[in-house]
Order: structure tokens, then sequence, then C-alpha cells
């Protein structure tokens, strides 16, 4: 293959796979060919960029063989308007066609990538929700830790035995709610389950559309969690809420915060910002939210994190744009963007 590689999805097609891609840098969202194209081509912004990068997953195999797909996962950086630093993208598929040549699935291609700037290894959990949720798209069993988080979860076992749960096996359980057992089990363990299953499995289901029996009934949990300062009890709900069917519950609970005596906790603030960013496409609930983190005891440092955080996120940044030039804002809030130019 000599002609000049212009895009990832060239070079894979040339090389006769079939792929997809995923962004895995906030919620793993899938990304439609055509959207990854233009990205591709730096004709719109990547719409879930994080600390300055795109984080992609690509999943890809041989047409013709009923080979295991294989998956690469990279970041690309992008400019200050968030679409794709293109020359990186080029350097990678360079460095990919000097490595292995045209057959990316040949058994040459094992390990030639493991030093390559561009390829990442995703955190234990995200790790566990991509091979879980592949899984479920390839129509394939879950892994070997599945049976036993379910027998976890419908209780058999006791909530404090947890230590012998996988994190896959909790994975596979998150991923797999339409099962109806799996859904039931889960409304009837969530009060009693321990924070070291709650963190993991929150983590686990940010990734999942819940469904909207479960959103309602973490919304009541959540509520309850703002009432005794449950900080810890209150993210894990807003994280396992955050890519729900029922966005307006979502929204609904965000909105209780915000008003709430919780409302500038650090890490509350953190996570809607990280997990709920969707929600702060709303310009009267961003500039709220903003004003909470003006308000925060930490302010020099929560202020502008988040703020680089979200300016960077396409369909917020004209609304966080437009607050600097708000004239209806606290006192607080004036001074903490005005600390940001200094």
């Amino acid at each position: 293959m000599t002609e000049q590689i212009a895009t990832l999805g060239q070079l894979l097609d040339g090389a006769g796979t079939t792929w997809r891609v995923f962004d895995i840098g906030r919620h793993i969202t899938k990304l439609d060919k055509k959207q990854f194209l233009a990205i591709e081509q730096a004709q719109i912004p990547y719409p879930f960029p994080l600390a300055g990068h795109a984080w992609l997953a690509i999943q890809f195999w041989d047409s013709k063989a009923s080979s295991e797909p294989y998956v690469w996962f990279l970041k690309f950086p992008v400019d200050e308007q968030s679409k794709l630093v293109c020359a990186s993208r080029d350097h990678f598929a360079n460095m990919v066609i000097e490595a292995i040549g045209n057959d990316l699935t040949g058994s040459q291609a094992d390990g030639k990538l493991d030093n390559n700037p561009y390829v990442f290894t995703p955190n234990a959990n995200k790790l566990a929700a991509f091979n879980a949720q592949l899984k479920v798209l390839l129509k394939q069993p879950a892994s070997q830790y599945y049976e036993y988080s379910q027998l976890y979860f419908s209780g058999k076992l006791g909530f404090d035995n947890w230590q012998s749960v996988a994190v896959q096996g909790i994975a596979d359980f998150a991923l797999r709610l339409d099962d109806d057992k799996n859904l039931a089990a889960l409304q009837n363990a969530w009060q009693q389950l321990p924070a070291e299953v709650l963190q993991p499995l929150s983590a686990m289901l940010e990734h999942v559309e819940i469904p909207p029996s479960l959103s309602e009934q973490l919304l009541s949990y959540a509520q309850q969690a703002i009432t005794q300062k449950d900080t810890l009890a209150l993210c894990c709900a807003l994280r396992a809420m955050s890519k729900a069917q029922a966005q307006t519950l979502t929204a609904q609970l965000v909105d209780t915060i915000l008003h709430s005596d919780i409302a500038c906790e650090s890490d509350v603030l953190q996570t809607i910002a990280g997990r709920c960013f969707n929600l702060l496409s709303a310009p009267e609930r961003l500039h709220i939210f903003m004003d909470n983190c003006a308000h925060q005891q930490q302010i020099e440092e929560l202020f502008p994190s988040i703020f680089a955080d979200l300016v960077a996120i396409p369909n917020i940044r004209p609304h966080l744009l437009g607050l600097l030039r708000k004239k209806n804002r606290s006192e607080t809030l004036a001074r903490a963007i005005g600390r940001l130019f200094s």
C-alpha cells in the first residue's frame, strides 16, 4: 500500500477489516462512521474531548476470517477548537504501516505497537466495561466471572462477602441489565451494597442507558443521600444515572443538588462536570453550576480545572463563553472568571 493514507478509516478499510470506533474518554459511546470521518478530516470538533485529547477505542477484525477482534486504544491531541490534530493521526498511521505493513490482523501485528506514543491502556474499570460491552455487541458469552457476580447481586452470598467478586464480573452484570433477572436483583440489592461494590458498579453503569425504573429508584436514593450529606452515595447515584434513558430524572437530580446544602462539594461538582456534562449545555443550569464552583472552598484549583474541562466540549463551549459576558452574575463568580484571565 504505497499511496498516502489520509484517515484511519482508510487504513482499516485498505487492510480489508471490518471496524467500529468508540469514544472512551468520558462515557463509552459508539461513534457513527460518517461522524468519525468528519472528525478525522477536521470538519467537525471532537464531541467528547478530555484533558486536551480524543480518547478512542477502535475495534477491528479480518472480514474474511472468524478471528477474535483486535482493539487499539488511542489518544490524539485536539486543538483549542477541539478539532483533531491531524499530524498526530498521520504520524500514528505511518508508524503502523512501518511496524506491521498492511496486514493489521496478522500474527506479526501482536505487540508491535506497544511503545507507540498514541497507544494507552484504560484504567481497570474502563477496560472491564469496554470488554463487557464488546461481548454484548458481538453476542458472545460474558466472562467466566459473570455467574459469580450474578450470585453475589442476588444476595445469596451475603453483601459483605464482596472480596471475591471480580471487577470484570461486575462489568458483565452491569452491561447485561436487559436481562430482567439482573435488573430485579440490582434493584433489590442497591440499598444494601457496600461502598467497595457501589463504586466500581457505578463506574460500569455510567456507560449504560439504564431503564427508567432504576433511575426512579436511584433518584430517591440520591435525595436521601443529599439529606444525609453522604457524598459517596450521591456520587455513585449520579454516575449510574449519567447516561440513563430518562435524562429528565438525571436533570431533576442535578438541579436538586445545585440548590442543596452540598451544592459546593468538590467531589459532587467534579462528578457532574465529568459524567453529567451533557446536562450543562442548558445555559441557566450551567450558570448555577459555575456559580457553585466559584463558591467552592478550593476555588483556586477547582474552578479553573472545571472551566478548562467544560470549555473544550463543543456543545457547552458557546454557553460557557456567553457566561463571561453575562451581566447578572454574582460577585463571587465574576471574581473567579476574572482570575482565569489575570
